[in-house]
């Protein structure tokens, strides 16, 4: 077998387009070849170390729930749950097997709660599990959990990528990968440049995976990932580049698959530097003129985002609130005069180059602050760097590109609930116990209406307070061959999460 660098792969991904050479075909059932945006950081099963490694997690683990292609919650290692009483919820397994060959049993689910509420955890879901009071298991197949609160969210938090159910005791360290029950098993990994899967012959629905095997090659250059699938070295890609979606969409070999959900906004550093002080985080929302980042980041595939991340059409949306940030220089500069900074400051950006759509929010960001008077550098680490320093709060503020953990308000709570452990999809050191009582609150209430008046109030409060400001809402895309079929787009907040379909998707 001839080993090939990533250097090599790269290139010759790019010069394949120039010689015009035609796509190998791909067999039935075959290995499907996927190209990532970056190699993960990180598998870690609990931890959010990006989309790419999502993609990864939710090709080998499952949880008790996920989501379905309307972006509603599914069963999955659960294959139904009851609520019992005010605190409790039952559920009940299917009969399901690791890829060690042993069962799914109430054991391994209780364990995996328990690792991820552990005080020492650094899972990514560690607050919301941390009320978790108690989880008995009358059965191999029975999982009582019973929270400290009334907890209407908690077959939401379930179908999040970041709570598969791992085999009890198979994690080493806090790095270990653990034993899934995906429909693929890990079959191997050169790091930094790919990683494969192979199908799963014990997974839990009759028929899938439909693949043979998955393999992930990280093209952290968009131009050479689309020049990958025109050349027919790939047959799917993730995060396809606005600016080629019309080609993608024009070519008869191609498809493209594309919905809003995902944003841009920025993060603060609230313990230290110049955004410690709300009035600054507000003139910086205040400085941004959006549209333009709709068109120079994401070529008009996208609108403005000018509130927190509530998508318009969701029962929850309203739409005074959704302009609360509408540009308005002159109330920036009277807020920076409040703040006793009338003449500027300096302070530093970070974001990251790997990613176009980062770069270039970040270059109008620091474009519009000048206009007001703020000196802006920019800190354009690759994606893994930028990935660790947003997680040890080292920015003063930061370009963020992410989506709501589901369509549910709760799960803006990892992006705006400063009361929550530090993690990188939120801002650092930004208390908001208002908003962490009210997040507390809204999922406690089984009232719909009551709900709906609980998150009004929050999202009033978040407004005020800035821990995340909305710049864009953008068109998230993902392209293949036309023999790529049973790929989903999913919908809105879930469609980082578009790899639950991977179990259903075939090559012509």
């Amino acid at each position: 077998m001839v080993s090939i660098s990533r250097r090599g792969l790269l290139a010759a991904g790019a010069a394949l387009p120039l010689l015009g050479l035609k796509a190998r075909a791909q067999a039935p059932g075959k290995v499907l070849r996927f190209a990532l945006s970056s190699f993960p950081p990180s598998m870690q099963p609990w931890m959010h170390t990006g989309t790419a490694a999502l993609t990864v997690k939710l090709l080998i683990f499952r949880g008790l729930t996920g989501f379905d292609e309307k972006g509603e919650v599914r069963p999955e290692l659960a294959e139904s749950w009851t609520q019992d009483g005010p605190t409790g919820w039952v559920f009940k397994l299917r009969e399901a097997t690791f890829h060690n060959g042993k069962p799914v049993t109430a054991e391994d689910v209780k364990w995996t709660l328990e690792q991820v509420a552990a005080p020492n955890s650094t899972a990514f879901m560690k607050a919301e599990f941390g009320g978790v009071d108690r989880i008995e298991t009358p059965d191999p197949r029975t999982v009582r959990i019973v929270m400290k609160e009334p907890t209407v969210t908690l077959p939401i938090w379930l179908a999040s990528p970041h709570m598969p159910i791992i085999a009890k005791d198979s994690i080493e360290g806090r790095a270990g990968l653990g034993i899934g029950a995906g429909p693929f098993t890990l079959k191997g990994q050169e790091r930094g440049v790919s990683i494969e899967v192979a199908k799963f012959d014990k997974y839990y629905k009759p028929g899938l995976p439909k693949l043979a095997g998955v393999k992930l090659t990280a093209y952290a250059d968009e131009n050479l990932r689309v020049a990958a699938l025109q050349a027919g070295d790939v047959d799917l890609i993730e995060y396809v580049p606005w600016q080629h979606m019309n080609a993608i969409e024009k070519d008869p070999r191609l498809s493209l698959v594309a919905t809003d959900g995902p944003f841009m906004g920025l993060n603060f550093n609230g313990g230290s530097g110049p955004f410690k002080d709300v009035r600054l985080r507000q003139a910086v929302a205040h400085a941004v003129r959006r549209e333009e980042i709709v068109q120079a980041a994401f070529f008009g595939r996208g609108s403005k985002l000018e509130g927190i991340p509530i998508a318009p059409g969701s029962p929850w949306f309203d739409e005074a609130r959704s302009k609360y940030w509408a540009y308005d220089k002159d109330k920036a500069k009277k807020l920076m005069a409040e703040a006793g900074v009338a003449n500027g400051f300096s302070c530093t950006l970070l974001s990251t180059a790997q990613y176009g759509m980062h770069k270039s929010t970040a270059e109008i960001v620091q474009a519009h602050l000048s206009e007001i008077g703020i000196e802006v550098k920019l800190n354009l680490p690759d994606w893994a760097g930028r990935v660790d320093a947003a997680g040890k709060g080292r920015y003063e503020f930061m370009v963020q590109g992410t989506t709501a953990d589901n369509n549910d308000p709760d799960g803006l709570a990892p992006l705006i609930d400063g009361d929550l452990p530090p993690n990188m999809a939120r801002s650092w050191q930004i208390p908001t116990p208002e908003m962490h009582m009210l997040f507390a609150k809204g999922r406690a209430e089984f009232d719909p209406a009551k709900r709906k008046a609980i998150y009004a109030e929050l999202e009033t409060v978040a407004l005020k307070q800035a821990p995340l400001v909305g710049l864009a809402w953008r068109s998230q895309g993902y392209g293949m061959t036309k023999g790529v079929t049973g790929f989903k787009s999913y919908p809105g907040s879930t469609n980082f999460f578009s790899a639950y379909s991977m179990e259903e998707t075939s090559l012509a």
